[in-house]
This record gives C-alpha cells, sequence and structure tokens, in this order.
C-alpha cells in the first residue's frame, strides 16, 4: 500500500451549503481576496473560489481555520494553483 501523506499535519476541511445563502468552510489558511462577487480562500484542499451576489464574509478565524460566507451562493469550485502558472488573479480575470 502507497504512503499517503496530503493531509498529515493539516486541518481538518469541510464545506458545508446552507441553502444558497451561507457556506461554512473549515481547513482555512487565508483569504487572499474577497469583494461582494467573489471570495477566494486559500485552504488544505487548495484554493477556493467562492462567486455569488451581495457575498460577505460573516466569520473568519483563522486560528480554528473556520469561514462563513452569506448571500447568494452561485458557485465555489477548487483551484489547483501549483500546477497553473501566472497566479490566482490571472486566473479569475485573465
Amino acid at each position: 500500500m502507497a504512503y499517503d501523506d496530503r493531509n498529515m499535519g493539516q486541518l481538518a476541511h469541510h464545506v458545508i451549503a446552507e441553502g444558497r445563502e451561507k457556506l461554512s468552510i473549515s481547513g482555512v489558511e487565508e483569504v487572499e481576496s474577497f469583494d461582494e462577487e467573489s471570495v477566494v480562500a486559500i485552504t488544505c484542499a487548495g484554493a477556493l473560489i467562492i462567486r455569488g451576489n451581495s457575498l460577505h464574509i460573516d466569520k473568519l478565524s483563522l486560528d480554528t481555520g473556520e469561514l462563513e460566507v452569506k448571500g447568494w451562493l452561485d458557485s465555489f469550485e477548487y483551484q489547483n494553483t501549483k500546477a497553473q502558472t501566472g497566479g490566482i488573479f490571472r486566473r479569475l480575470f485573465g
């Protein structure tokens, strides 16, 4: 059996959507950017991009790795930032 150390020493990562109005995320290491239409959070599972309208960060604790985003959620997706070049802003707006 191959040894898999991808999650060793990392925070537990969960994403819980409550309808389309609230997203609770654990395993957050930092919030790279945010505005009313998108939130970019770096998690232990990769960069997580949340898109929607009237988004706001209701709770952020980097000590516990918790993030709560409220607003109207359209989508969220993970980006593999190490495999791509040009930075996250280039991928978002390029």
